[in-house]
């Protein structure tokens, strides 16, 4: 159900690759809420995702291709993003990740420095890019939001999740760290929202995502928040009912991430060792 919330605000979703993806989730979402919003990815997933779909979704959006590890690209897509809203933005998702080392299965410990740093620059130092060119060209209303999304790997070591959960560490650093900056400057907020494991085309190429999966659901209260769930509370966070709230990574799990262990897991365990 839809409140209103963004009605009359402008923003930027990336990462939005097929109907799976919490960025096409959250642009749907906004779209709901009542904001205009230009879509964008790189050039590749253009091509190999259904974003023209989404964007027909959401009012005609404009999709603006953009590398975010690019400062030109970035400049032109903010500053074709402004004309196109004939003012400034209010709010922009960050959901960029890939890394090398987990597309081609090389072990954390026999990493490829030269793929680690790709999935360095791709998934944590593109929030860096995209907030230093926000501020750099006075994009950002003030009050505006950023949201990244993140994961407990960045917190808690999970077996496959590889180079990615250093790089969430990572991100979810600069989001507190450029917070800072930025709130003072612009009172623009920044924030990182660190959510269940979800059923998207990204997540299910991190080896043992199942088990992950399973494992995180019988584990929280309230089972794993879905993909939908999220992008409700990412709206939530670029509303202005969530003003004074930045530099925060937000658990958004279902109770996961406080839960030391919980009566279905230990049930099972019983089992197995009755089995044995």
């Amino acid at each position: 159900m839809a409140h209103g919330l963004l009605q009359g605000k402008k923003g930027i979703i990336f990462g939005a690759l097929d109907e799976r993806s919490i960025a096409w989730k959250t642009a749907l979402r906004c779209h709901e809420e009542g904001a205009q919003i230009v879509l964008t990815n790189a050039p590749i997933a253009l091509r190999m995702g259904k974003i023209k779909e989404l964007a027909e979704q959401c009012g005609n959006a404009p999709v603006i291709g953009a590398d975010a590890t690019s400062n030109e690209d970035l400049e032109k897509l903010l500053q074709d993003s402004m004309q196109h809203f004939g003012s400034k933005i209010d709010f922009v998702l960050h959901s960029i990740g890939m890394s090398p080392n987990v597309r081609k299965s090389i072990p954390y410990t026999e990493t490829s420095y030269e793929n680690f740093h790709k999935t360095i620059d791709i998934s944590a130092l593109s929030l860096h890019r995209v907030l230093q060119a926000c501020m750099k060209l006075d994009a950002l209303n003030e009050w505006g939001s950023v949201v990244a999304l993140s994961y407990i790997a960045a917190q808690r070591v999970f077996p496959g999740y590889n180079d990615m959960a250093d790089t969430k560490a990572l991100l979810e650093s600069i989001a507190r760290s450029f917070g800072y900056y930025y709130g003072f400057a612009k009172k623009v907020r920044v924030n990182t929202v660190s959510q269940s494991p979800t059923i998207t085309t990204a997540g299910s190429g991190v080896g043992g995502f199942d088990a992950f999966y399973s494992y995180a659901d019988k584990m929280s209260p309230l089972g794993n928040a879905s993909a939908d769930d999220c992008a409700a509370f990412t709206a939530l966070l670029f509303s202005d009912a969530t003003r004074m709230v930045t530099m925060q990574n937000l658990f958004h799990d279902g109770g996961f991430s406080y839960t030391g262990i919980s009566l279905p897991i230990v049930d099972e365990i019983r089992k197995a060792a009755t089995n044995e």
